[in-house]
């Protein structure tokens, strides 16, 4: 390992002005998209649940209760990178910066979370009564990641978000409800915003670190499973439906994971980095091919 892999090990943190850099260029991406409004942004009269199959609906129930959890994800970054005086002036930076952008990506997904919601409502998917209720149990349940490492939080969150993206895009290609199409078309630029940051963070660690941090997202990945997958009753079962619906499989963002380290680490590649691509490449090719829900085998006696 070299003297920056260790300290780096050591540390645990970026530079704050890499994070710096890479809220920078976040919002940079952000000023030069396209702004929506859920209020005003699209014509909610027109959305008509009768033109979605079973399938259809159970998705979009499905991702509003994920995209709805923000206040648990929320919480994860703040209690794991606080701004407050329980840090050194050094760490405060670190998450003062990064708190920039947790803040903007919070009031994204919130507008995500709004925007589904919305259509469950306008389309006639459920009264305001039921629709708020089936949110209270996922939303209460708290939200835990077994990590140690921060560089594992991104990586997590970059697996996180690209698959999201993909499956807005997959539902949007089958959809036939016009209005859901527009819901999902707004959605997915904002979760690939939100991937490029976190390739960003990902990107600076490895370079930074080089094989300090080889093991610790191996274990992000190794261990990978979607947002309140222990949390939601019938979980595995769900995302199975979910899955066949769109032809959906998180593993598909792991081939962005693979680009972002092959972009990262220096060529030649070190042993350690070449064991963890061989890894991730394993996976990606096991859960399409293996038992269980597409993507990732659900625990026993689901």
């Amino acid at each position: 390992m070299t003297a920056t892999g260790t300290a780096c090990a050591e540390a645990g943190l970026l530079p704050a002005e890499d994070i710096a850099r890479a809220v920078g260029h976040y919002f940079t991406g952000a000023a030069q998209a396209r702004p929506w409004s859920v209020e005003s942004g699209l014509d909610w009269d027109l959305a008509d649940a009768n033109r979605l199959s079973e399938g259809e609906r159970s998705a979009v129930q499905f991702i509003t209760l994920i995209e709805d959890h923000l206040q648990g994800y929320f919480s994860l970054y703040t209690e794991n990178f606080p701004v407050d005086g329980s840090v050194p002036p050094e760490v405060y930076a670190h998450n003062r910066e990064l708190y920039h952008f947790t803040i903007r990506w919070a009031y994204e997904e919130d507008t995500h979370a709004r925007a589904l919601t919305r259509y469950q409502l306008a389309s006639g998917m459920g009264d305001e009564a039921s629709v708020r209720e089936q949110l209270i149990v996922p939303g209460q349940a708290r939200f835990e990641l077994p990590y140690t490492h921060p560089v594992q939080f991104f990586a997590y969150a970059l697996i996180q978000e690209k698959a999201t993206q993909i499956y807005y895009q997959q539902l949007r290609a089958v959809t036939n409800d016009p209005v859901l199409t527009q819901v999902l078309t707004r959605l997915s630029p904002d979760e690939a915003r939100h991937f490029t940051f976190m390739a960003d963070i990902v990107t600076s660690y490895l370079r930074a670190c080089g094989d300090a941090v080889v093991e610790p997202v191996r274990e992000v990945v190794a261990g990978f499973r979607m947002p309140l997958s222990d949390t939601i009753r019938g979980y595995w079962r769900w995302a199975l439906k979910i899955a066949d619906t769109a032809d959906y499989d998180h593993t598909d963002a792991y081939d962005h994971l693979i680009k972002v380290i092959n972009r990262a680490v220096d060529t030649p590649r070190g042993e350690r980095v070449d064991s963890l691509l061989g890894f991730i490449d394993s996976l990606k090719v096991s859960g399409r091919t293996g038992t269980g829900v597409r993507g990732g085998s659900p625990p026993a006696g689901w």
